[in-house]
Order: C-alpha cells, then sequence, then structure tokens
C-alpha cells in the first residue's frame, strides 16, 4: 500500500503543480476484486484525502463517449457533496479535486492537453474558491520520446508510463523514468505479473477494455456504413429526378461519405435551380 501512495503522489504533483506539493494520502477506496471484476471502463479509479484534507479523485476514461462532460461535472460534485453526513455542518467540507485522464481526445479544436475548471463568475473576472476543481488530461496530445523522455516534464514521464509501460521490461524502464515515484510505480507492476490472483485481475481489466472499445468502434463503423448506404441511395434517387446518368453503385459505394454528402448537396441545388 505504500508503494501505491507514493505512486499516488507522485501523479497528483505532476498534474496539479500545487503551491505546496501532496507529501501524504489517505486512499479512501481500497482495491476491491469484486469492483475490479465489474468494471469495464476504467484502468483507474482512486479516491483519497491528502494532508490538508482535500478530496481528490483521479480516474481514466477508455473511449470519450457522447455525454463525457455532464458525466464529469456530475461526479465532480459528488465528490464534493458526499463529503457531508446528515446533520453535519457546512463548515466541515473540504475542497474537492476530481482528474479525469483520457485515452481518446475530448477537445478536438486545441492541441492543449490539461484543462482545469472551476466555478468562474466570467462576466467579473471572480472565483468563487478553490472547492470545486475538475481536471481533464488528454494522453494522446503529449509527445512521447523514448530518447528524451528521461529528462521530460513529470506529467510527460507520467503519460509515457501510463500508456507504454507493457512494452518495455522493467529494467528499461527505471532506465527511462528516474525517480523514486517511477520505481515504485515499477515495482508495483512487477508484483502484479508474479501474484497469479494479481495478474488475473489485471488481464480481466486488460480485456474488457479491448472489448469494450472493440463494441465501441465496432458500433461506430456500423453507423457509418448505415449512413454511407443511404447517402447512395439519395445521390441515386436524385440523379433520377434531375434525369441526369446514375453513377454506378459500386463506384458511389468506393466513395468516402463527405464526398457522397457533397454530391447530395450540388443534386439538391441544381433541382433547387431548376425549380423540381
Amino acid at each position: 500500500m505504500a508503494a501505491r501512495r507514493t505512486c499516488l503522489i507522485g501523479l497528483l504533483n505532476a498534474i496539479l503543480k500545487l503551491p505546496s506539493p501532496i507529501t501524504e494520502v489517505e486512499i479512501l477506496n481500497p482495491f476491491n476484486y469484486q469492483e475490479f471484476a465489474d468494471d469495464k471502463q476504467f484502468v483507474l479509479d482512486v479516491r483519497a484525502r491528502d494532508f490538508t484534507g482535500r478530496i481528490l479523485n483521479i480516474e481514466m476514461q477508455v473511449s470519450v463517449a457522447t455525454g463525457l462532460a455532464k458525466r464529469l461535472v456530475y461526479y465532480a460534485c459528488s465528490l464534493y457533496a458526499d463529503q457531508l453526513e446528515s446533520g453535519e455542518n457546512f463548515k466541515t467540507l473540504e475542497p474537492a479535486i476530481s482528474i479525469c485522464l483520457l485515452k481518446g481526445t475530448f477537445f478536438k479544436d486545441t492541441e492543449v492537453a490539461h484543462h482545469q475548471f472551476r466555478l468562474y463568475d466570467h462576466e467579473h473576472g471572480r472565483e468563487l474558491g478553490d472547492m470545486l476543481e475538475l481536471h481533464t488530461v488528454e494522453l494522446p496530445k503529449y509527445y512521447l520520446d523514448e530518447a528524451t523522455i528521461s529528462k521530460a516534464s513529470k506529467i510527460d514521464q507520467w503519460v509515457f508510463f501510463l500508456l507504454k509501460a507493457d512494452k518495455y521490461d522493467p529494467e528499461e524502464l527505471r532506465s527511462l523514468l528516474p525517480g523514486v515515484e517511477f520505481g515504485q510505480a515499477i515495482t508495483v507492476i512487477e508484483r502484479i505479473s508474479q501474484k497469479t490472483e494479481d495478474r488475473m485481475m489485471y488481464d480481466q481489466r486488460e480485456k474488457a477494455q479491448r472489448d469494450h472499445q472493440w463494441v465501441v468502434e465496432g458500433a461506430r463503423e456500423e453507423g457509418r456504413e448505415e449512413a454511407r448506404g443511404t447517402l447512395v441511395d439519395t445521390v441515386t434517387l436524385l440523379q433520377g429526378i434531375a434525369d441526369e446518368a446514375e453513377t454506378d453503385i459500386d463506384e458511389l459505394n468506393k466513395l468516402d461519405i463527405d464526398k457522397l454528402k457533397h454530391m447530395c448537396a450540388d443534386l439538391r441545388e441544381r433541382l433547387r435551380t431548376r425549380g423540381c
């Protein structure tokens, strides 16, 4: 457990960059095998309290699903509200920080990987304290180079560890990622590989993640193919109405969806021009 606390402290400090680094944490949700077996979406989900009393939760999301923003806000608010038992005073509430590590891209219009959100009045530039904080960390946006990772920032090193640790043996990792927290993290991995129960548990989660991602990607692909079929039918129909030569179905099926949409738009515009 001490090794896991050291790893957690290192990861939290790398992400939060607080004026006073976290030096001690109490893990509030000890690992449970049954919970693990039922979990099909997270590779990391830890709730802890630091030495100041702050409540912290850090989780990893395998995929960026629809409605993720609402889910993140809901659980961040729950993290804050769940501190208070019936009849207790609001004064006992401590700041709550929720961190979500994402294996996919959430904000597609920016290359910024780490976002921090707080309660803030944009019109008057006033912040409502530090009681509630939400972080998103998009792992694919970090540049990870094996040749320079040993001298990279701590957050870069942790992202490298989270995404690529399984591709190296322990000694290679220790060489690439110097530091006590990484040494402890690598030791944890070694213990997992040595313990049958932990290994089965770890493999089960990895399989669940792959299966979940496969289902998600399969659903997306089915949706794309269904959309393609509808667009092909629409192009053929519009060409017939416009009394134009119909493009061969096999040729239409080879086109990407954006091209088919463009063809539909052009045909509709031509029909409108003719008053059809």
